[in-house]
């Protein structure tokens, strides 16, 4: 049995991940400070789980918390773009000096840091699939963190902390917080309602949508892999626009309905597409379920 440690473990990633580790046998600390996390996320675990209500920017917390770990899985993060263009400072503060403390007690314990990146450090990529290696163009405050971040990640492991960052793109499933490919939560809601989905913009922005189980699975990949620094990208290799998203909902629901538009959202990128090779290769991970099949199944 091993001993984990999951920041931000109330979230809609992180939650789905203690359920699992929990599944297989390990040992599962949780620290969250609730700003996006809820307790009714770990209903069904609540009492195999050891929870902290923290801050990962209080190093006493993290200090006694990281002392006997085997492994941290770092998902603590402010997560809005939009949230992060009114408050720049606090997703600063959250997400690059608090996780430059998880990774300086994790260096010091010799613990092992799998980490939340984000394709949004790419912006809006020069060409597609978007590789590993491509150039970072981050667009909006939030982005700006991740690439932040990135850099604390070469600069702590160059200093010997084993340290794996993942690229989420756009994730969905059970739980979805509305930070997440958000976009998903509110059509869904929409259409439980009756509603017509709203898109913001024309529609055409496309996505690289993943499932939170497939998610949930890299990660747990990267720890146990005897890699010890990478980025990886988490995505499908494929893509779907927001209005043939719209539309497979509203078919699927058989409503007599068809979508809303509004204004564009500042900071959205226009498209994504992840190229998967690297963790395939490296790991042999790939996905198994796409955003078509989830949707028709659960609509």
């Amino acid at each position: 049995m091993k001993k984990f440690l999951i920041t931000g473990g109330a979230g809609f990633v992180g939650s789905h991940l203690a359920e699992e580790l929990i599944k297989n046998g390990n040992s599962v600390t949780i620290l969250d400070d609730l700003n996006t996390g809820k307790i009714s996320n770990l209903e069904k675990i609540k009492n195999k789980i050891e929870f902290v209500q923290g801050d990962i920017r209080d190093k006493n917390i993290l200090k006694k918390i990281m002392k006997d770990k085997d492994g941290v899985f770092h998902q603590a993060a402010r997560a809005s773009v939009q949230e992060s263009f009114k408050k720049p400072e606090e997703y600063y503060d959250v997400n690059v000096n608090g996780t430059e403390n998880v990774f300086m007690q994790s260096k010091e314990y010799k613990i092992k840091v799998v980490y939340a990146s984000s394709s949004s450090v790419y912006g809006n990529p020069a060409e597609l699939p978007i590789k590993e290696n491509a150039s970072k163009n981050p667009i909006n405050p939030y982005a700006k963190t991740k690439v932040e971040k990135e850099k604390l990640a070469e600069k702590y492991a160059k200093m010997g902390l084993k340290v794996i960052g993942m690229r989420y793109f756009n994730i969905f499933g059970e739980r979805q917080s509305k930070e997440y490919a958000g976009v998903v939560k509110l059509f869904l809601e929409n259409i439980q309602n009756k509603i017509p989905p709203k898109i913001n913009g024309d529609g055409s922005q496309a996505r690289d949508f993943v499932y939170v189980g497939d998610v949930v699975k890299a990660n747990i990949m990267a720890m146990e892999s005897d890699i010890d620094h990478e980025f990886f990208n988490i995505g499908t290799n494929s893509n779907i626009s927001v209005l043939e998203l719209a539309n497979i909902m509203i078919k699927a629901s058989n409503l007599n309905i068809e979508p809303t538009f509004g204004p564009a959202l500042d900071g959205d990128v226009k498209v994504t597409i992840a190229d998967i090779s690297l963790i395939e290769k490296l790991l042999g991970w790939h996905p198994t379920i796409t955003i078509k099949e989830w949707l028709q199944e659960k609509i």
